[in-house]
């Protein structure tokens, strides 16, 4: 596919990713904004799931 060492920073940057979108999300939903905060969570959940698929 890519350079082993591209892909190794790209699921880095996914996983980080992962991450900030769940925190922005449950700071997002405790704010107010449940809508906003669901759909943040539910793009990191998607994310993650991403990169289970990449590194199996």
């Amino acid at each position: 596919m890519f350079d082993p060492r591209i892909n190794a920073l790209m699921l880095s940057i996914a996983v980080i990713a992962t991450g900030a979108l769940v925190w922005g999300g449950v700071t997002t939903w405790r704010r107010g904004e449940r809508q906003k905060g669901v759909l943040m969570i539910v793009a990191a959940v998607v994310l993650l799931g991403n990169v289970l698929v990449w590194t199996v």
